[in-house]
């Protein structure tokens, strides 16, 4: 399936197009976070497993794609931003694209692929063992580690250098080479379960298992990644013909529908093969030993090249989709550096952060993407809200109520762990939601500080 300009008909890509520009834009979210934590979910909700991927999709699913559309009806991330301020705009965007780019994401597409390929290219070398074993083992795997990083970002480069053909790509190749692999995975686990659910839900999802999903899908951190990916979507969906701003909103609206469908699917199919792994897994500490557990039962040795095909095609999908989202924004930020030079230099510094020092930058990194993350939730529904343009006042209250809530989260778990703050006490804050309370109250406050500044203006003019 080729998709060019002459496949433009009124506007719009056609059923063809939209379906392959969905199919890239799933790719594109589809990496390794999103594969591990529904079969994790599966596993702990056990016999309430329906209503904690219900949450899931809420938050996984929902908050993403809304927030494409909300960046698509607004032209840009920045035109959304804006209308709380230039600066907020500018300082948001650039701490979401380097803590979802090359501080963070990008590195872990690398590091985690060659976790999942580790064992197939090490064997036995990989063991434990005595201390002195395992320095050596670390020698041993630094080198391998090292040459897969320069050869798994090199690719990516190659690919993110030439972004009109990332949608084409993805959307004809390696998104349904995803898909295909997830299936012949899950459906091992429909044909032959290898367990059973658990008796008995595990830690929150015992109590409230749609909370406890939603909060999981919170943390996929997607709705950032929505930020970077709305914008490589919208300009492809330009650069394939559709031209009419309203036209690429409709289109990549369209678009993300397709996609939010393949991420339910695959979600609901993850978190049923991790509730059949109940039984045989009840102490997994993540889904990747879930998954992978799954398919050596069923497939033996040749499950553990499926995982790793899984792994390796999901990753390489979001690190290109990232690469080039994340070069096109800065060039245009700060246009006296070229795309290319952008992307080269997030490709540079990833595969170094993939090879040293990314631990260390996990632990601040992503306390950094849980002040950002609320936020850009309020931004999502700004951007959703018919006439919010229109009171960007009172919008403003509320980012600053749900910032000030957030950040001092995010902070206090970088800094001092464990430290009691008076935000603690608020309604939702035991579940990590403590700024919807304040983020409602501050939209109300900036409706009716709004209201009498009208009414004393109106009084002012009927005086004049």
């Amino acid at each position: 399936m080729h998709l060019s300009s002459e496949q433009v008909t009124d506007g719009t890509l056609g059923p063809r197009g939209s379906l392959a520009v969905g199919v890239a834009l799933f790719s594109m979210f589809f990496g390794a976070g999103n594969l591990i934590i529904a079969p994790l979910l599966g596993v702990q909700a056990g016999p309430c497993v329906v209503p904690a991927t219900l949450g899931y999709l809420v938050s996984g699913v929902g908050l993403p794609i809304a927030t494409i559309v909300a960046i698509a009806r607004a032209g840009t991330a920045d035109a959304l931003l804006d209308r709380i301020g230039h600066g907020f705009s500018r300082v948001f965007t650039i701490l979401a694209y380097l803590a979802i780019g090359p501080l963070l994401a990008i590195p872990r597409t690398a590091s985690t692929s060659f976790e999942m390929v580790r064992p197939l290219i090490l064997g036995a070398q990989a063991g434990a063992g005595s201390a002195a074993a395992g320095a050596a083992a670390g020698a041993a795997v630094a080198l391998p580690q090292l040459l897969f990083s320069l050869a798994f970002f090199a690719a990516a480069l190659a690919l993110a250098l030439h972004p009109a053909r990332i949608v084409r790509l993805m959307g004809k190749v390696t998104g349904p080479l995803l898909i295909g692999l997830l299936v012949v995975m899950v459906a091992a686990q429909v044909v032959a379960p290898a367990g059973d659910p658990l008796a008995e839900a595990q830690q929150a999802y015992a109590t409230a298992p749609a909370v406890a999903g939603f909060v999981q899908g919170y943390q996929t951190l997607d709705l950032l990644a929505s930020l970077a990916f709305g914008v490589v979507i919208t300009s492809s969906v330009r650069r394939l013909g559709v031209t009419d701003p309203g036209a690429q909103a409709r289109q990549v609206a369209r678009s993300g529908v397709v996609a939010g469908a393949l991420m339910a699917l695959v979600y609901c199919a993850l978190s049923y093969l991790g509730a059949r792994m109940g039984t045989v897994a009840p102490e997994a500490a993540n889904g990747a030993e879930v998954i992978s557990l799954s398919s050596t039962l069923h497939f033996g040795t040749a499950g553990t090249a499926l995982t790793a095909a899984v792994f390796l095609v999901a990753c390489f999908n979001v690190c290109v989709g990232l690469v080039s989202s994340i070069g096109e924004y800065f060039s245009k930020a700060f246009p006296k550096v070229p795309y290319r030079g952008w992307a080269i230099l997030i490709a540079c510094i990833s595969c170094v952060l993939a090879n040293a020092g990314l631990t260390s930058i996990l632990a601040y990194s992503v306390p950094v993407l849980m002040a950002l993350y609320p936020m850009g939730i309020c931004a999502m529904l700004m951007g959703l809200l018919p006439g919010s343009e229109a009171h960007a006042g009172a919008w403003r209250v509320a980012m600053a109520c749900v910032g000030v809530v957030s950040t001092a989260g995010a902070l206090r778990d970088a800094l001092v762990p464990g430290l009691s703050l008076p935000f603690d006490a608020l309604p939702l804050a035991d579940i990590g939601l403590g700024w919807v309370v304040p983020g409602i109250l501050g939209l109300i406050i900036g409706y009716i500080i709004e209201a009498a500044r009208h009414g004393r203006e109106g009084r002012g003019d009927s005086r004049g």
